[in-house]
């Protein structure tokens, strides 16, 4: 039994095998991070574009309002 634990045990990845599938992950987890934040970068300069067209018409809104009548 301790046999086939110790050879169980020798047959797993080694340390620098280890370390490279970490590095793998942390590079894919970083890589989806700035996907999320570029994603989300975008979304916020769409929001805030439609921000600028809604204040451009209730500005046009307010001056008809406020124009003279004839």
């Amino acid at each position: 039994m301790i046999a086939g634990m110790m050879s169980f045990v020798a047959c797993g990845p080694s340390a620098e095998e280890q370390a490279a599938e970490q590095a793998r992950l942390d590079s894919l987890t970083a890589d989806s991070i700035a996907q999320v934040e570029a994603a989300a970068a975008a979304e916020q300069t769409r929001i805030d574009s439609i921000a600028q067209v809604e204040a451009a018409e209730q500005a046009k809104a307010d001056s008809i309002a406020n124009a003279p009548k004839r």
